[in-house]
C-alpha cells in the first residue's frame, strides 16, 4: 500500500488508498485521522504529534 502514497510528508483526506494508510501507519482511527487534519492540517509531522497529545 506505500507504494501507493505519492508525498509521504503529506496527508491527502480526499483518497481512500491514503487515508487507509496513515490510519494504520499512526495507529488511528479514519475519524481520529480526519479530525487532526482539520485542527494542525495536512503535515504528517503535525498530524503525528497532535495524535500523540490526545494518547
Amino acid at each position: 500500500m506505500s507504494e501507493k502514497v505519492k508525498d509521504r510528508s503529506r496527508i491527502n483526506v480526499s483518497d481512500a488508498v491514503e487515508v487507509a494508510y496513515w490510519c494504520q501507519k499512526l495507529s488511528c482511527s479514519e475519524t481520529q485521522l480526519r479530525t487532526a487534519v482539520k485542527v494542525v492540517g495536512v503535515a504528517v509531522s503535525k498530524v503525528r504529534a497532535h495524535l500523540n497529545q490526545r494518547r
